[in-house]
């Protein structure tokens, strides 16, 4: 029989690790469950000439492709956009770029100003502290001044901008739009333990230098020194309730397949937007019989992914290549709502370096730029270290036919349901990948590209898990309240995101971070009362 806890978290990805590192100091018993395990920096593919070639197998992004033993299927046949995630401590940090932009302050207000979607029951402003020590935590590297934010301070200097970056500048220069260097998870000079980056450029495969800010590098060590357990190869399967309606513990699967019960005064979610309304879908009482927490009816619906496009050009000097961290540069030219483009909200621009010999490859194959037999090595020189261009990262406006639902048939090793996804592009994000693709054509002119191809939206680009179990002061039309307390079950919390209410145009990360400190400081200063 396992002992009774605290607090509970289910999950140790990037907002599991943060929430778990902020309670310690309450001295509360805390464990985490992760279904995953530690992934020791020899394992990653950036240990050998091979990096790419695991990039597609056993370190794919999508788990279906992936498919290890702590990975669950998900259907997601019905979507032309396939999940990106990693299950294991650390999460998605483990695999991410390291791109660590902020949310803006308009994306708080989209109903107020643009009259879509719902407005946060919080803002930028009341976030600002939190994201401040989040990239004081995670360390990051940037550039103060950018002026598409309100000021925020810079830990670390900037990741180099390189030969490619350089480039992207000149021509953004010429068009008179605005870029910045972006901000980075890449330690810029050794930090807090971690050495700094050497610009391997294998990031996305994981960092063997340890450079790339993943929470098992950051926030776990810290939260473990404090007493904090996290306890791994624990499949969570069901949230039990009492007869009071109160989260009593979960039912889970331990390393051997064995069924336990961990027993707990608070449950805290921290599953991303597609493992979250799973297991709460999956959590049916008498009480919940559509699932925990959802009178609404709104768990598991508004999924947003981003769409990305993909704009990429061929140039006759030589860029980057994979030297480096990928996103050097950004762009917000295009992000604030202008009704002349015919779409509301906006976009980010990602300015790569370049592309590694085996995916340089395989997009030069399958834009008809390398033909099979005469002329392919020829081709592939003219390819190969030459050809660089961006992504476009475009707002997905939250839609309720957009939504995770449990598959009848389909299930994980432990036969619990799997996720189904049906997801389709909504009109304004059409329009808006439609700009992205003309406007990125203009700066890969001005930056003298040739041979333009372009991918959208890109099928393997669903890293960003949204909106599922979304944030709002209304009961009716939210599963949490302003401070990610579920309306219906007073000792069960959300500060994964899910509980996004918009998508903004940029990636997550660091929001869904200084969402999870300040739910974590919001009940430290509420644990007299937290319940009522």
């Amino acid at each position: 029989m396992n002992e009774k806890v605290d607090v509970l978290i289910i999950g140790a990805g990037a907002s599991g690790a943060a929430v778990a590192w902020s309670l310690a100091e309450t001295r509360m018993r805390i464990l985490c469950l992760e279904q995953g395990d530690w992934v020791s920096s020899n394992q990653f593919p950036s240990n050998g000439r091979d990096w790419e070639q695991r990039q597609f197998g056993d370190f794919h992004i999508n788990p279906n492709r992936r498919a290890n033993p702590a990975d669950y299927p998900i259907n997601e046949e019905a979507s032309p956009i396939k999940v990106a995630n990693f299950n294991g401590v650390g999460g998605g940090t483990v695999l991410y770029a390291g791109h660590f932009p902020r949310m803006h302050p308009s994306d708080f207000r989209a109903r107020s100003l643009d009259g879509v979607a719902e407005d946060w029951p919080i803002d930028y402003e009341l976030l600002s502290p939190y994201f401040d020590l989040n990239d004081r935590m995670m360390g990051i590297s940037s550039l103060a001044g950018d002026p598409a934010y309100p000021a925020k301070p810079s830990v670390m200097p900037p990741i180099p901008m390189g030969k490619s970056g350089q480039m992207w500048g000149r021509a953004m220069n010429s068009l008179g739009w605005h870029w910045w260097p972006s901000d980075s998870a890449m330690a810029t000079h050794d930090y807090d333990g971690r050495a700094r980056c050497i610009n391997l450029g294998h990031c996305i495969a994981g960092c063997a230098q340890g450079a790339k800010a993943s929470t098992d590098l950051t926030y776990w060590p810290q939260a473990i020194h404090q007493r904090v357990e996290l306890r791994t190869r624990c499949r969570v399967r069901e949230i039990t309730v009492d007869e009071n309606g109160m989260a009593s513990g979960v039912i889970y699967y331990d390393a051997e397949g064995v069924e336990q019960f961990q027993p707990a005064e608070m449950v805290i979610m921290a599953c991303n937007g597609i493992g979250t309304p799973r297991i709460l879908l999956n959590s049916k009482s008498a009480r919940f019989p559509d699932g925990l927490a959802n009178t609404s009816g709104l768990v598991g619906k508004n999924l947003m992914f981003h769409p990305y496009a993909s704009i990429q050009g061929v140039f006759d000097e030589p860029v980057d290549a994979y030297r480096g961290p990928h996103i050097c540069v950004w762009s917000q030219q295009f992000y604030e709502t202008d009704a002349s483009r015919g779409y509301v909200r906006g976009y980010t621009y990602q300015f790569g370096r370049g592309r590694g010999p085996v995916l340089t490859a395989m997009s030069g194959m399958a834009a008809g730029l390398i033909p099979w037999g005469e002329g392919h090595h020829a081709a592939y020189r003219r390819l190969f270290g030459h050809t660089a261009g961006m992504l476009a990262i475009c707002e997905d406006l939250p839609e309720e036919h957009n939504a995770v639902t449990l598959d009848p048939q389909l299930r994980d090793s432990n036969g619990i349901p799997a996720p189904r996804i049906s997801y389709t592009l909504g009109e304004n994000s059409r329009r808006m990948l439609e700009h992205s693709i003309a406007r990125g054509r203009e700066i890969l002119a001005a930056a003298g590209a040739r041979d333009v191809f372009v991918e959208s939206p890109m099928a393997m680009a669903g890293w960003h898990l949204l909106g599922t179990a979304r944030m709002g002061k209304d009961p009716a039309r939210s599963v949490v309240n302003e401070w990610g307390r579920s309306h219906d079950v007073k000792n069960l919390f959300i500060v994964d995101g899910s509980i996004f209410v918009t998508s903004g145009g940029v990636n997550p990360t660091a929001t869904i971070q200084a969402l999870a400190l300040y739910i974590a400081d919001s009940i430290k200063q509420r644990l007299a009362d937290l319940f009522d």
